[in-house]
Order: C-alpha cells, then structure tokens, then sequence
C-alpha cells in the first residue's frame, strides 16, 4: 500500500493538486454544492482531456484516504450505532437493486450503443471499477471504451448527486466536518496509527481502500467510547476532500477526446438510468426505516466508495452506514459480475 514515491510521480501529483485547488476555489466562489468534491472534479477532468498529465502518486492517494477515514469517522458517537439493526433490509434492497441495474443498463448498451453483451454489462457496473478493468483485459474486450463509461459514470454521479440532494431540500451549509472541539494532536496521531494498522490487515483480506475503512474503524472506535473526542481541523479536513475530488478528475487522464465523444452519451445514459433505480430503492427503504432519504441515496448511489462516503459526511449521513452499503456494493457485484460475463461466455 505505501511505497516510495518518485520524483516524476511526485511532481504530476503536485501541479495536478495545484489544479484540483483551482478547482475548489472557483467552485466556492460560485456556491457551488459540496465545491470542494465537484469543483476539483470537473477542473481536473478538463485539464485532463485538454492534454495536462494529471494523477495522484498511490502512497499519496493512501495516506490521503488514511486522513479523510479518521475525519469522517469522528462523526460517530455512542448514539450513532443505533440504527444498524435495521440495516439488513438496506442492504437486501442494494442487491436487488443492483442485479436490476446491471440487466437494465446491460440490455440498453448492447441495443442502444452496439456495445457486445459481455462489454455492455462490465460498462454498466455500478462500480468497481478496478475489477472490471482486470476482467475486461483478461476477456479482451474493448476496455478503453469500458474504462471511458465508467469515467464519465464516476464524474456525473460526482456533479449531480449534490444536486439531486438540493432536490429533496437539503441545505447544502458547506460544513466538511462534524461540528466538535478540535481534536488534539496526540489523539489525531495515534488514530492514523491504528488505521494504518487495521488498513495493512484489511489490505490483506482484500477490502476496496483499505487505509480509508481503516481509518474510519479506527476512529469511530476512538470516538464511540469517548478515548479520542474531537474533530480534526478543518484545514486537513479540507486538503483531504479535495484530493479525493482530484482523484476523480484525474481518471481522464489518457483519454483522447475522440474516445470520450463516442461514449459520452453512453456514459450520461447509464448514469442516468443508475440514479433512477438507486432513488428507486432508496426512497422506499428509507422510509420504511425512517431514513433520511438523501442519506440512503447517498448509501445506494454508484459512485467511487471514497467519493460517496466523503459525499454522505458533508451531508450529514450515518458514515458506517454508507460506508457499509458501499463495501457491500462492491461485493455484490464481485459476485454478480463474473456471473453474469460467465453465463455469456459459456452461452
């Protein structure tokens, strides 16, 4: 997980942050919603398509996500688990939910945009895009134009959700943190030791962002029992928000303007599509156990898991519960996705 970076390395990841806080100034200027994920998001996919070399080195991105866990889990208190007995019906309507998504959006790319069936259900996977690339290559199928959907999938739930949120009348406030006293360095410190150390043993197991959950099972565990109170200061809470809206934007990088044109509809068509069927299952189940609707479609919206988890903080969402309904999103469809490629191929 962490390695010594290189200098090359080091300096895109510079001048590609420089720009992700261009994007995060221009954006709070404007009011934009949450400007501190979509503004670096929507610069950076510009500056990417427009030929700038953009990335994050991988130590970097991981120690980041490292921050942003212990962050976002100081959200939680010895109240906070209350409402996970009722999780279960959640989580049994996610995997319906993305059974459906997948034939739907599958079907539509083959019929609509020519995509052949095996490549159409990769595209349309809400998520998990790591193991659809590695199935992908190993099928050899047309992977840029998959990893092209997936990009603009990832960039529109990034712009939109903010805006679906304003939709249901919630008050975007711009607070990117929990509201608390300052949490003392000490205690700072000592949480990223022990989401380091929970990070090195999921990484082991094979969980998505290891140093991310890492961090938060450490600090909600910090803060549940009232060991380490406190928030982290708002300036690291910030930085840490905003390279995960860089990482976004930082997906285009490569990506010709001619590969991006002929699956730009693809792309918006299926996002659209995976929003209707996430507010689908989302506004039944969060009523039936007295969610707040927004956060259960922030729990079921099929964007990058560090992305959506950082989302659902500034909205004010239960993090263990989105946290938990995205890590289960993506083993859902680390099971659904070689089902349904491997009834096709033998077929």
């Amino acid at each position: 997980m962490l390695s010594r970076p290189s200098p090359d390395s080091l300096r895109v990841t510079a001048q590609t942050l420089i720009v992700g806080g261009i994007g995060a100034a221009f954006a709070e200027l404007l009011n934009a919603p949450i400007a501190v994920l979509t503004g670096p998001a929507l610069v950076v996919s510009l500056a990417a398509l427009a030929g700038l070399r953009t990335g994050i080195d991988d130590t970097v991105r991981n120690l980041v996500f490292l921050l942003v866990g212990v962050s976002i889990g100081s959200g939680v208190d010895s109240n906070a688990t209350d409402a996970m007995l009722r999780w279960p019906l959640a989580f049994a309507a996610l995997g319906v939910m993305l059974w459906a998504t997948l034939w739907l959006c599958g079907r539509l790319l083959q019929h609509g945009f020519g995509l052949d069936r095996r490549s159409a259900y990769l595209a349309s996977a809400p998520g998990h895009l790591s193991f659809v690339v590695g199935l992908s290559a190993g099928l050899n199928l047309d992977t840029t134009r998959i990893v092209v959907i997936q990009s603009v999938r990832l960039l529109a739930l990034t712009l939109t959700v903010p805006a679906i949120a304003l939709a249901f009348g919630f008050e975007m406030t711009g607070q990117v943190l929990p509201p608390g006293p300052p949490m003392a360095w000490l205690h700072l410190v000592v949480l990223l030791a022990a989401g380091l150390a929970f990070g090195f043993i999921l990484d082991k197991i094979g969980l998505p962002a290891p140093l991310l959950i890492g961090g938060m099972i450490a600090s909600s565990l910090g803060h549940a029992v009232e060991v380490t109170p406190g928030v982290m200061a708002p300036w690291l809470s910030y930085l840490g928000l905003m390279t995960v809206g860089t990482l976004i934007g930082a997906r285009f990088d490569g990506i010709t303007r001619k590969a991006l044109a002929t699956s730009l509809l693809a792309g918006l068509t299926i996002t659209t599509l995976t929003v209707l069927m996430a507010l689908a299952a989302a506004v039944p189940v969060a009523y039936a156990l007295g969610f707040n609707p927004t956060h259960v479609l922030i729990a079921f919206a099929p964007g990058g898991l560090e992305t959506m988890i950082a989302m659902g903080v500034v909205l004010g969402a239960n993090p263990g519960f989105v946290a938990a309904a995205h890590v289960s999103r993506l083993l859902f469809l680390t099971i659904l996705l070689p089902a349904f490629v491997g009834r096709l191929k033998r077929a």
